[in-house]
């Protein structure tokens, strides 16, 4: 029998706080492509991020369920069948909970009746496999565990830990913790998405927007240097002197190039991006721009330090 974890062995969250904020050029560039893959892979499903989240959320109430019994379901166990059965669809909570208007989740719902995607029978409520497809959720493992691996590494650098896992450690951990996993990165995700859904009206417009960071965040020489998180906002504005046009980040996205262009004028009237004489956007939050991201990335590193702390703590003790 394995000794019972003490309760010394876990990290506290106000520590790993301290270990983004410290580290967070290092952390930036995996944590940005793990949100943004994760997006435009939900916008790839029905061209409709939100409809897609509403579905995760009726999902969730499974990883509740299990959560709360005190259960945890593997990956493998969890993807096995060609359905899931759900609790009912309350369109107000789901309204209330993710701040989208009622009368939107009610026909994005139908919408997804329509195309089979949820099906009744009888008093039951099921939805196919195909809706949340392992091709998604295997993206967002690898994303999630270059996060954690990266983390770790810092931790064992800051003598925090004794000991860094490899990266196929922390994916099979995630994979065996599954359910606990998936609750806890689906509760951080509503939250993040709420705030900026809540800011620019739409997460088709943050998804764009953030592509336009990560091009910054990879540039090179930008890169290897080392940045606390308030040096990195101010470091970042007007780094990538390369800049990306509207027909790449269509394609990228998936998202129309009309579409594109519409929200891009949108995220340049809120000084959160600039447009240059060669029509490439930038980074370059003035004003009134950077007052609103710095404040919303304070309040969703809170939430990413709450969910890295669960889930770290979580495969550390386990394993």
């Amino acid at each position: 029998m394995n000794a019972i974890p003490s309760i010394s062995s876990q990290i506290d969250e106000k520590i790993i706080f301290k270990v983004i904020d410290k580290h967070f050029s290092r952390l930036a560039p995996h944590y940005y492509k793990w949100i943004n893959s994760w997006l435009i892979g939900a916008y790839e499903n029905y061209a409709d991020i939100d409809k897609y989240i509403i579905l995760i959320y009726i999902i969730n109430k499974d990883f509740i369920f299990f959560r709360r019994n005190g259960l945890i379901v593997d990956y493998d166990t969890f993807y096995k069948d060609k359905s899931l059965e759900v609790d009912k669809i309350n369109i107000s909570d789901i309204s209330k909970d993710l701040q989208i208007p009622k009368e939107s989740v009610r026909r994005k719902v139908e919408e997804l009746e329509k195309a089979d995607v949820i099906k009744k029978k009888g008093k039951k409520i099921f939805i196919t496999r195909t809706a949340f497809t392992t091709s998604q959720a295997n993206l967002t493992l690898k994303n999630m565990t270059t996060v954690l691996y990266e983390f770790n590494k810092i931790l064992e650098e800051e003598k925090i830990v004794k000991i860094a896992y490899q990266s196929t450690e922390i994916l099979d951990l995630i994979k065996k913790n599954f359910s606990f996993v998936w609750y806890q990165f689906y509760k951080f995700l509503f939250i993040f998405t709420n705030r900026w859904r809540k800011e620019l009206g739409d997460l088709e417009t943050f998804t764009i927007g953030v592509i336009v960071l990560i091009n910054a965040a990879e540039n090179r020489i930008f890169r290897v240097k080392e940045f606390d998180r308030k040096k990195y906002q101010i470091s970042i504005q007007g780094s990538d002197e390369r800049g990306v046009n509207a027909m790449s980040l269509a394609e990228i996205t998936g998202i129309p190039r009309s579409t594109v262009i519409r929200k891009l004028k949108s995220l340049i009237k809120k000084d959160l991006l600039q447009i240059n004489e060669k029509n490439l956007i930038t980074i370059n939050m003035r004003g009134e721009g950077f007052k609103i991201a710095q404040r919303l990335q304070d309040q969703n590193i809170l939430s990413l330090s709450n969910f890295v702390s669960r889930t770290f703590n979580q495969l550390k003790i386990i394993n």
